[in-house]
């Protein structure tokens, strides 16, 4: 029989937990079946969802087809309806070995039970899982899972549950593993990273994690973490991006909006200064610093007077990457339930904003052309600057190398050196 086809769905914490299921799956024997790793973050996200398992399963005829993921939590009755679908895991469910070990593909057919999914608020720990990263060039470690907070747009903490820190002893020695394999970067990632620890005793911040790796694990050349909320960083934090070079220059912002009344009725907790004056104190401690930063356009009751905060925030944040979402009504949400934008002004706001984070990059590309970067390769022409900027190579070269390299030039999306 055929290993099982995998496929993944939404965040980069989701590619990171089918690598475990993956691996789970392999070690429990599981064969001839697909498994497909929803997202739930958008109304757009649960339909592509049902579209790709109708894919699989018609590129796949007779193999059993197992749906997790947040959308397969949040609403498995939607997939157990799919004639396609023969079962629905739930997302802790999905990451138990003894799961995927009930899971064998003859089993499937004749089980009666198709929706598997528990109470995801129920659940108080995430466990550590160890895999040896994509590729062989950076390595992502989940350190925290779920959210404790309810913007109102929002619908993930009802597919992760609540939130939970993986101890920092966990994290050390699963990131001395994979530095002894051979990775050069690790980052740290999780869905509210920034509330890392609470949960633990004595309360640890997300940067006593970050120093401690640093700290006992001295072969890491580059540790990242992945997308915060500027609002819960702590001084730990701060004090690691100003003094440790190892910690690369580039964060993933979770600011959403640009405006003080829409981000209050996101229930968001940071206001529009707050967003600007924590990118001018990192910047002022780590010049080199760029961000990132997810940015939602036409919310529920968004006027185009509050829009254009948001626009404008790309400029006063000095925002280089831009994730920008064209709001999409999720049901179960407050803000489902708020005066809605009409779709054609959400459409248009949004290519605003990517035509915005468009210059912005540009003007990143254009100030790098003539600097040395250290870079990471990812693959045999393609590389990636500390500040997580793309950068296509002239001559093959091993994946995972780390290269000083001079920029010199650019195509309007990355660098070429």
């Amino acid at each position: 029989m055929s290993a099982p086809v995998f496929s993944t769905l939404g965040c980069r914490l989701n590619a990171y937990e089918t690598e475990a299921m993956r691996e789970m799956a392999e070690a429990a024997g599981l064969t001839g079946a697909v498994v497909v790793n929803t997202c739930a973050v958008t109304a757009e996200a649960v339909r592509k969802a049902r579209q790709e398992i109708r894919r699989l399963a018609r590129e796949n005829p007779g193999a059993p087809v197992i749906v997790t993921g947040c959308a397969a939590q949040t609403e498995p009755e939607t997939f157990a309806a799919m004639p396609e679908v023969t079962k629905v895991i739930g997302n802790h469910q999905k990451m138990q070995p003894e799961t995927w070990t009930r899971l064998h593909a003859p089993d499937l057919i004749g089980d009666t039970e198709k929706i598997r999914v528990d109470d995801i608020m129920s659940v108080r720990e995430t466990a550590g899982h160890l895999i040896d990263g994509f590729g062989r060039h950076r390595a992502y470690v989940q350190v925290q899972n779920g959210c404790d907070h309810r913007c109102t747009f929002c619908i993930i903490p009802y597919g992760r549950g609540n939130s939970r820190s993986v101890p920092a002893g966990v994290v050390v020695e699963q990131i001395r593993r994979l530095v002894g394999r051979g990775f050069n970067e690790v980052v740290l990632t999780g869905v509210d990273l920034t509330s890392w620890g609470a949960d633990l005793p004595g309360t640890p911040r997300l940067g006593d994690l970050v120093m401690r790796v640093l700290r006992l694990v001295p072969d890491l050349p580059r540790l990242r973490i992945s997308s915060i909320d500027s609002i819960e960083a702590d001084d730990n934090l701060m004090l690691a991006i100003a003094t440790e070079s190892r910690l690369m220059p580039h964060l993933h912002l979770s600011l959403q909006a640009g405006d003080d009344m829409i981000l209050k009725r996101m229930k968001r907790r940071h206001l529009r200064d707050d967003a600007i004056g924590f990118c001018d104190e990192v910047r002022r401690l780590r010049p080199d610093m760029v961000f990132g930063a997810d940015i939602i356009a036409g919310f529920p009751t968004e006027t185009e007077a509050m829009f254009r905060n948001s626009l404008d925030l790309v400029e006063e944040c000095g925002l280089t990457f831009l994730h920008v979402f064209p709001y999409s009504a999720r049901k179960g949400t407050p803000a489902a339930r708020m005066p809605a934008v009409p779709g054609p002004a959400i459409r248009e706001r949004a290519a605003r904003l990517r035509e915005a984070g468009d210059r912005a990059l540009r003007r990143h590309l254009d100030a790098q052309i003539g600097r040395y970067h250290r870079v990471l390769t990812e693959g045999s022409r393609i590389a990636r600057t500390e500040q997580f900027t793309e950068v296509a190579l002239s001559h093959d070269r091993p994946e995972g190398t780390l290269l000083d390299l001079r920029i010199t030039g650019h195509d309007g999306r990355r660098l070429t050196a």
